[in-house]
């Protein structure tokens, strides 16, 4: 069972029970969030496709961790012109585990297993 979601412009093929880094989100760690974009759910011949979204729909998730990306450089220069600019940028993201899929009715499709201790 898998649901395809929309945050931070982006779209993600999500499971439950699977970590992913998303855009950064403002939230404590450890705080339950609602993605309510949901643009697909389910599985093989029980998919049911939103138009745009699947009215009803929600994914379930924890915040794991907040955090920056790896570096990316910035080098600009023009040749013989006496210009040259370098820059660095790290892109914030937030980690999310997902525990949860809810359907169109409302009802849980999937739930994550509980980690062993």
């Amino acid at each position: 069972m898998y649901a395809v979601i929309k945050t931070g412009g982006k779209q993600y093929r999500v499971a439950a029970g699977e970590k992913l880094k998303v855009e950064q989100i403002p939230a404590d760690i450890g705080a339950t969030i609602t993605f309510d974009q949901v643009l697909a759910v389910g599985s093989g011949a029980d998919l049911v496709i939103g138009a745009p979204l699947v009215a009803g729909a929600k994914v379930a998730a924890t915040v794991v961790a907040q955090g920056l990306g790896d570096k990316v450089r910035i080098f600009k220069l023009r040749r013989r012109k006496h210009y040259r600019k370098s820059q660095g940028h790290r892109q914030p993201f937030t980690e999310v585990q997902f525990s949860a899929i809810f359907g169109a009715d409302g009802k849980e499709l999937a739930r994550a297993e509980a980690a062993a201790k």
